[in-house]
């Protein structure tokens, strides 16, 4: 029997495909597999006690191990034992310790865990469970009384037959109404980088091996086959071989013929910036995803290489920044908050920089979570960097309460502070992150920040700052949100959660600045908040130049139209309006990368909201707030209207 345990998204959930690939092999080699039968893969949370009753009269159990399910995988296995004591039961996983010692005293039900690639490795254990069940022999697995040398990496992956096209994973799981399976795919194993804070690359060795073209796009024809909606592939680095680009072609051809798949999300290659945009141009073109990642972590030359990130160029993600802007390609970039090195400056510097780059969409903020076998996992590399940690439960971001939990929470190891970044400055700079994204990638405030960084030429990071730092009574509201901010990271520190439940809005694990969004509305508080930000801004301009008086009126009338464009419940009339200035004109051009003059006159526009209607607030809050965070849709379209008005002038 095996498990594999995974979260439900929805209505969807990952088929096993670890357990199935190993299963598929097992499956070409008759004279072994024939002794043994492989019973369904344990993959529901929710199914945990009807699983251990299911493997009373097991007598292997492998288990298939994460960070997300690496509680409730112990927890079966120590069931399991206690049920039935002769069953054999084998651990695997990027989650199993590289030196399993320690594991071993702990979880003592535990008999065998495999190291590296399982597929020979578990060939070689069922063929000794056959002889004398003595595994002394057998490369890459390790026990309580002994460890054995690793089992080399194949080089030739077409030895391995496909989980898919042996439908080996339709063998593994029941096809239950009103579940979707997500596929995992690979196109290659291996990662040629060595990033700290990940295992990836320094459990390959920094090699890559591939599967042929040929057998890939058969794969891709059986996802079209059995309509699987979303492909999850999971490769290191998609778009670093030439071939990935034929790859995302016929994925592409075949979406426009069939329908399938409806979503293929990689981990865009680093480096190979014109194969990068190649790939990612024509999964977004045809629908194949909501943005392209672009994953720089830290942009501070320190932090990259305390990291071992140095060898990896800024400037092509500069490069892809422009590029995908320049032709409308939604990007969103990833930051982790807490790495070695990095300070409050160096953090909110990168963010800044990001935002003056031309990422206007999403800045996905992340905070570091220790990896058992990463580098940053060594306690010698903490010690060095100072970094300290709290154990908090793993969330889902927009997960629903207690999701599939049914009492055992995964854990993970989160980094609340360092020696360039004390726990005060990790508050902050959480804080900071949170209204950052609050203000400008909500697009709460995203046009007067433009105008106001235009007008005074101060960096992103300078208006932000604004209103972290804001403790005034004059300025109550902002104040409010802003202690908001400071508490949950404070909570966080101390172990909390990382997201805001709420009951209330759809019962689901909020984004901090998401949250906050949706008290202001429900509160009726966000004309109050406008009102506000308007104050601050300008007094912020008259103090940093007295001669910018004059564009009180521009921040005004930004401020304005800013809200008027804010999708929100009940607005379901088109508004027109005229303004001073060419501000919308202006606002687009920004977001694609070109310079149109901010200029002074009559401007007319029209901001289309009747093609949007919500049933209810909560239905509002899931398509607008949750389903727009990395694809930015939180305003209303909007046009000039200069020759629909010239018949009146």
């Amino acid at each position: 029997m095996s498990s594999q345990f995974n979260y439900l998204y929805g209505d969807q959930i990952h088929f096993p495909y670890s357990i199935a690939s190993l299963a598929a092999y097992i499956k070409s080699k008759p004279d072994l597999s024939s002794n043994f039968i492989f019973e369904k893969t344990f993959i529901f949370r929710e199914k945990i006690n009807d699983y251990v009753k299911l493997a009373k009269n097991a007598d292997i159990l492998l288990c298939s191990c994460y960070v997300w399910n690496w509680e409730i995988t112990k927890f079966l296995a120590r069931e399991v034992k206690q049920v039935n004591p002769n069953c054999i039961i084998i651990f695997g996983g990027p989650q199993v310790p590289n030196n399993s010692k320690d594991f071993f005293k702990e979880n003592p039900f535990v008999d065998i865990v495999v190291h590296g690639e399982g597929e020979y490795v578990l060939e070689n254990i069922l063929e000794e469970y056959l002889k004398k069940r003595n595994f002394t022999s057998v490369l890459g697995i390790e026990t309580k009384d002994f460890k054995n040398a690793p089992q080399p990496r194949t080089k030739d992956l077409d030895t391995f037959p496909s989980a898919y096209l042996t439908d080996t994973v339709w063998d593994l799981v029941e096809k239950t109404d009103g579940i979707k399976y997500i596929a995992a795919w690979e196109t290659n194993r291996g990662c040629p980088y060595q990033c700290t804070f990940c295992d990836w690359g320094s459990l390959t060795n920094s090699r890559l091996t591939k599967w042929t073209d040929e057998r890939l796009m058969k794969e891709i024809d059986w996802f079209a086959d059995n309509k699987i909606t979303y492909i999850d592939c999971c490769d290191a680095n998609f778009g670093i071989l030439k071939r990935d680009v034929e790859i995302a072609k016929y994925a592409a051809a075949k979406k426009k013929i069939t329908g399938y798949p409806k979503a293929l999300s990689v981990q865009n290659t680093k480096n190979t910036t014109e194969r990068a945009y190649q790939t990612q141009k024509i999964l977004a073109d045809a629908g194949l995803n909501k943005g392209v990642t672009l994953s720089m972590q830290s942009l501070d030359p320190v932090t990259l290489h305390n990291i071992k990130r140095d060898n990896i160029s800024l400037e092509s993600y500069d490069t892809l920044q422009k590029i995908f802007t320049k032709n409308n390609v939604t990007t969103y970039s990833d930051l982790i908050l807490g790495l070695p090195g990095e300070t409050f400056d160096s953090f909110t510097g990168g963010v800044s920089s990001l935002i003056q780059n031309g990422q206007h969409n999403r800045i996905q903020f992340n905070n570091l979570s220790i990896l058992p076998n990463s580098e940053i996992g060594d306690l010698k590399y903490q010690k060095k960097f100072g970094i300290k940690t709290v154990e908090t439960d793993i969330l889902n971001m927009h997960g629903f309460y207690g999701d599939d939990d049914f009492g055992i929470s995964e854990k993970q190891q989160l980094v609340v502070a360092t020696n360039s970044m004390p726990k005060k400055d990790w508050q902050k700079t959480r804080a900071f992150s949170w209204m950052t994204a609050f203000l400008h990638f909500n697009k709460i405030l995203q046009i007067p920040i433009i105008i106001y960084h235009h007008l005074t030429g101060q960096d992103y990071k300078s208006i932000i700052n604004f209103f972290v730092n804001e403790k005034s009574k004059e300025f109550k509201l902002i104040s409010k949100i802003r202690k908001y901010f400071f508490d949950s990271a404070s909570i966080i520190q101390n172990g909390g959660p990382e997201y805001k439940f709420s009951k209330e809005w759809l019962n689901i694990w909020w984004p901090h600045d998401e949250y906050m969004f949706l008290k202001l509305y429900k509160n009726n508080l966000i004309s109050d908040f406008y009102k506000e930000a308007e104050k601050l801004l300008f007094k912020k301009m008259i103090s940093h130049d007295p001669n910018l008086t004059q564009f009180k009126n521009l921040i005004s009338q930004s401020i304005m139209i800013n809200y008027e464009m804010l999708k929100l419940p009940k607005r379901d009339k088109n508004y027109e309006v005229t303004l001073n200035y060419n501000i919308i004109d202006f606002y687009k051009s920004v977001l694609v990368g070109k310079k149109t003059k901010l200029e002074e006159g009559e401007f007319n526009y029209k901001i289309e909201r009747r093609g949007e209607k919500w049933i209810s607030s909560l239905d509002w809050a899931k398509k607008v707030v949750w389903y727009a965070n990395k694809k930015g849709a939180y305003l209303y379209g909007s046009k000039a209207m200069s020759k629909y008005y010239s018949a009146h002038h």
